[in-house]
């Protein structure tokens, strides 16, 4: 993906116009990845847990106790993000952070179960609310 298609992903995904088939595992890390590098952090996460609300309602989805956002999920991998951002030398520019991106392990979608159970984080409390990892801290 190119910077110029990451921006515009995020401009869709903001619109709520992202086609739903576009809203892969790897875009919702490009979305916090922008919004890490653009924003302050705490601007970052609200923007981050706020955005994929509203988008998953703008392509007829709701978000309950079983479907859509999921709270320890989106802090988990929003911590990771950040991290990444971190290590990569922060005054890099975001299109060298999008560029390095793709070889993270954390891409991987079992990746958080190196951390959680699957008990604890399919559960409807880790949804609603975040949980700490239960197999090891981050």
């Amino acid at each position: 993906m190119t910077p110029t298609e990451a921006k515009e992903l995020v401009n869709q995904f903001e619109n709520g116009t992202l086609p739903k088939e576009k809203w892969t595992h790897e875009a919702h890390f490009v979305m916090a990845l922008w919004y890490c590098c653009q924003l302050p952090l705490p601007l970052a996460l609200e923007s981050i847990k706020e955005g994929i609300k509203k988008y998953n309602v703008s392509v007829g989805g709701q978000n309950t106790g079983h479907s859509g956002y999921h709270e320890t999920i989106t802090l988990f991998y929003t911590r990771v993000i950040v991290n990444y951002v971190l290590q990569t030398n922060t005054s890099k520019p975001f299109e060298s952070k999008l560029e390095g991106l793709w070889q993270q392990e954390f891409l991987q979608k079992d990746f958080p179960f190196k951390y959680y159970s699957r008990e604890l984080l399919m559960s409807e409390a880790a949804r609603k609310q975040w949980m700490a990892p239960d197999i090891q801290p981050l």
